[in-house]
């Protein structure tokens, strides 16, 4: 890694284009960044009973116009390009306030969207005055450095997430509650705290272990202590003294996972390995019998690698296909051959003729 200037692993107190620029080029894995939403609100929010709704009207999402925030925005993002290594990845969050206007800037600095992820919220806040549609989302923007980065998407990892279906672009996760929302003598101590299942979610899916994950606008330390906990190199800018002690005393008590959970087991596809070359190869012999799981069958193989079964022949898949009465069979885990006495897994064979010939 390059030389830092700012201690990583840390949240480190000031304006975030002041920081980042001492940040080395091309010396961070991913960004995420949760900016400002310039809600342009001008007045106080009410529930119908005239109870004030707790909105976000901090100081640092007011700008005074469009064009001040385009220009924070290509600041800010520009600088982000310039530290992501160059298959590195951005993610950025937003609400229609403001995520249009920072998608365009974003693809003009020369960032290459790869997808636009929505958060739906099983718990959103509703539209009390009925005069729009209840807003039940956000959109997150992920990104690449460029058009030719190698980024980083662990596809396995997140379909076994999704309970082995492929992983959608629309994620339903509550906003935190409960003891997972920081509060500060009572209250929220952040008025858009991230849920940390979101940032879990980013991390596994496009970073590894050991990574260096920037987080420009930390807040309370959503990305940091997911970051912690999953084994990554994290690095947070904050504006807000009061967010930094905060963040700082949550990252603290986080304990990381033990680094060989993080291994990405089901990531690579295995080399491709036919029967025909175990039999070339003298694994598997021509004459030689293959027995079925159960005993039940008994397949003579030929030198062209097919079996002979009762006037029956094909190959491994399509001859137990036959015999078992179904469209498809795995033929690797079907059929068994003797060695030194004893009944092995011909999908065994394949291993060691991976381990020998192709690792």
């Amino acid at each position: 890694m390059k030389s830092m200037k700012l201690e990583i692993n840390e949240i480190h107190h000031g304006d975030c284009l002041d920081l980042i620029r001492q940040l080395p080029s091309g010396s961070v894995d991913m960004v995420f960044a949760d900016p400002p939403y310039n809600l342009q609100l001008n007045r106080d929010l009410y529930r119908p009973d005239r109870s004030l709704v707790s909105a976000v009207d901090d100081g640092w999402d007011k700008f005074d116009s469009f064009g001040s925030y385009d220009a924070f925005t290509a600041a800010w993002l520009g600088e982000c390009r310039r530290i992501l290594k160059d298959n590195g990845s951005i993610w950025v969050i937003g609400t229609y306030h403001n995520i249009f206007r920072i998608g365009s800037v974003l693809q003009d600095a020369g960032f290459w969207v790869l997808n636009d992820i929505i958060w739906i919220k099983t718990n959103p806040m509703p539209n009390f005055m009925g005069t729009r549609f209840a807003n039940a989302h956000e959109t997150l923007i992920w990104a690449a450095r460029s058009r030719e980065s190698k980024y980083t998407f662990h596809y396995r990892a997140m379909k076994g997430f999704n309970d082995d279906l492929q992983m959608r672009s629309d994620w339903v996760i509550p906003l935190c509650k409960g003891p997972e929302r920081i509060k500060d003598r009572g209250r929220k101590a952040h008025s858009t705290q991230k849920p940390e299942e979101l940032l879990y979610r980013i991390i596994i899916a496009s970073t590894n272990p050991g990574d260096l994950i920037l987080d420009p606008f930390a807040g309370v330390g959503t990305t940091a202590a997911m970051a912690k906990k999953l084994g990554r190199d994290f690095i947070g800018f904050e504006l807000e003294k009061s967010y930094v002690e905060t963040a700082r005393e949550r990252v603290g008590k986080v304990k990381p996972v033990d680094a060989q959970l993080l291994e990405y087991r089901n990531e690579g596809r295995l080399p491709r390995v036919s029967f025909g070359s175990l039999v070339a190869k003298g694994y598997v012999s021509p004459g030689e019998n293959l027995v079925s799981e159960d005993g039940s069958f008994k397949a003579r193989v030929q030198a062209d690698a097919s079996l002979l079964c009762n006037d029956m022949t094909g190959s491994i898949h399509s001859l137990s296909a036959s015999l078992t009465g179904r469209e498809r069979n795995n033929g690797w885990t079907y059929w068994h051959v003797e060695r030194e006495g004893r009944m092995v897994c011909i999908d065994d064979l394949r291993k060691e003729y991976r381990k020998e010939y192709l690792s």
